[in-house]
């Protein structure tokens, strides 16, 4: 009788920790062979995006010109506005950064997940911190700010992936990605580190194993940490390791103390050298893990995803585009196409920060940007009282409704992928187009740009840009924008740009440009995909001008116009229609 207690425990503890059974995830999110799918076991495409800068800034989202981890950026805040303030401020933040409404506005856009970038700070205190060694303190703030998540997303049939991006001490040489303080032990430094997370993702499970809107645990947040040579010089963010030992054996404990407590999540692994290094970390040691990898300025082509498929297939098990974005338009577009066309999930990076390439940009006033400029040495020190009300509004600043949402960026991740075709991006108005207010759509349909987007990973280090302006929208068209106008500029010879647009009234018109250039240039406008003028402009001498073009007739309704550029580098303002 003993002997058949002990196999009865040696079962339980065997399915505790292999830990998965399609009859007892009713109702979860789980893993089937190379799937991700749903309680009903159909087929899920996770469509989302990760919430940075929410309870982990980073200072390229922040614009600082000083060092990225958001202790530095904390400190050069409390120097100004001391240490109450401070965290006056950043209670204000994690307030208003994410709310109901951003979780609303991204299923209405047609997004099906969120990430949520973790500082493990939010939800327990560091080990050097502790009032008493190797135990465990818990914070609410960090519980509290999760479980309004979980509701909010719940209300949306929304899932919610946890992500670990700030581990105790740090998971990585990239030190701006989980706050690390080099002058302190690392994650991979002391083992009470290790001990905290292991602790620290036990909790969560304890927490959240019955929540169904938790879509699953993703354990560390791109590691990069060379186990194998550091020291002498060696690549040191782990790109190169051939083993990887201390990573596995980490990510084996937090799975065993996730399973002792939750049989239903799935388990998100990701490898060393920003998460795509995974010698020595298979064979998997869990029935229910999601295989993740990270995506940034590369080519958007089979050959670039190859080893994470054939990880798949060898592993039997879904991969996962955990990460990725700050590109262009077309390169996003590009990207989703090739991961649905492959049944592989995704999630950008980020939804907001203070700039352009996101779906909402946070925005910079007269404040905040004179706390830039006082940082970078280009003005005086601001008042306790100026520097105060310039972080306040910044705070304030990051709720959706003070925001600027860019629907070009939501067009190109949710519609562009999936269809080819082109839609009015603005209507006419008063027989007019604005330049930069072409239609939206993929690169070769709504416009054409020799330089779309950025592809420096693959280029060796190379740096390009889409938008060269930086102003506006994030397609490879160069829109400039200064006191007078927002223009198209940096044109190169076979770009063009096209337009649908709505006119009231049919009849004869003249189409009129308003250009400027410093060279004769030359031009071919289409109307409704005939060719009625190819224009010679001569050159302006850099004064803005209306040129007029041959008279063409034009329908009531909607029609389109393609301007392309035939050759010379030259301004493009407006478009307007001249009834005869």
């Amino acid at each position: 009788m003993k002997k058949f207690s002990g196999i009865l425990i040696l079962l339980f503890l065997f399915f505790n920790f292999s830990g998965f059974s399609q009859e007892n995830n009713t109702g979860f999110l789980h893993t089937k062979d190379k799937k991700i799918v749903d309680a009903n076991g159909e087929n899920i495409v996770l469509r989302g995006i990760g919430l940075g800068g929410y309870m982990l800034q980073e200072g390229y989202m922040l614009k600082v010109p000083f060092s990225g981890q958001q202790y530095v950026f904390k400190d050069s805040i409390q120097k100004l506005i001391g240490e109450e303030k401070t965290e006056e401020f950043y209670k204000t933040w994690r307030q208003n950064f994410i709310q109901k409404k951003d979780i609303d506005s991204m299923k209405k856009w047609g997004f099906n997940s969120v990430r949520l970038p973790m500082h493990f700070n939010l939800y327990t205190l560091p080990v050097d911190a502790e009032p008493e060694k190797n135990k465990n303190t818990w914070l609410e703030e960090g519980f509290r700010l999760t479980d309004s998540l979980v509701s909010w997303c719940k209300a949306n049939e929304m899932y919610l992936i946890l992500d670990m991006h700030a581990a105790p001490g740090g998971q990585g040489q990239d030190v701006n990605i989980s706050d690390r303080d080099p002058s302190k032990p690392s994650l991979w430094d002391i083992d009470e580190n290790q001990q905290k997370l292991v602790a620290l993702w036990k909790e969560l499970a304890l927490r959240y194993k019955d929540e169904k809107t938790i879509g699953a645990y993703d354990l560390i947040n791109e590691p990069n940490w060379s186990f194998e040579g550091r020291e002498n010089g060696v690549e040191k963010n782990g790109i190169a390791d051939t083993l990887n030992e201390p990573l596995r054996k980490l990510m084996v404990k937090i799975t065993k103390a996730i399973r002792e407590i939750d049989q239903n999540h799935m388990i998100v692994i990701e490898g060393n050298g920003w998460g795509n290094n995974y010698n020595g970390i298979f064979p998997l040691w869990d029935d229910n893990m999601v295989i993740s990898f990270h995506k940034y300025w590369n080519y958007n082509n089979t050959e670039s995803i190859q080893q994470f498929l054939d990880f798949r297939d060898g592993q039997n098990a879904p991969v996962w585009m955990g990460e990725s974005g700050e590109n262009s338009n077309a390169w996003f577009a590009d990207a989703i196409g090739l991961m649905e066309k492959n049944n592989v999930g995704w999630c950008w990076w980020p939804l907001k920060k203070l700039g352009s390439n996101n779906p909402i940009e946070i925005k910079i006033d007269e404040g905040y940007q004179n706390l830039l400029d006082y940082w970078k040495g280009e003005a005086e020190k601001p008042s306790k009282e100026e520097a105060y009300a310039a972080i306040m509004q910044l705070a304030e600043n990051t709720k959706i409704e003070n925001s600027l949402i860019h629907y070009d960026v939501i067009d190109a991740m949710i519609r562009q992928p999936r269809s080819s075709k082109t839609k009015p991006f603005k209507p006419i108005s008063n027989n007019s187009i604005e330049a930069e207010n072409y239609d939206l759509g993929n690169d070769g349909n709504a416009y054409k740009d020799k330089t779309s987007a950025n592809y420096w990973v693959a280029n060796g280090g190379k740096s390009e840009t889409g938008n060269s302006g930086g102003a506006y929208r994030n397609d490879g068209v160069d829109i400039f924008e200064n006191s007078e106008a927002i223009y198209v500029s940096d044109t190169e010879n076979g770009e063009f740009l096209h337009y649908t647009y709505f006119l009231p009234e049919g009849g004869t018109y003249r189409v009129e440009l308003k250009i400027s250039s410093e060279e004769d240039i030359s031009v071919k406008i289409e109307n409704n995909a005939k060719t009625f003028e190819i224009l010679p402009i001569k050159n302006t001498n850099g004064e803005w001008k209306w040129i007029p073009s041959d008279t063409v007739n034009l329908k009531e309704g909607t029609n389109t116009l393609k301007f392309e550029m035939l050759s010379g580098d030259f301004k493009f303002d407006k478009i307007r229609f001249i009834k005869l």
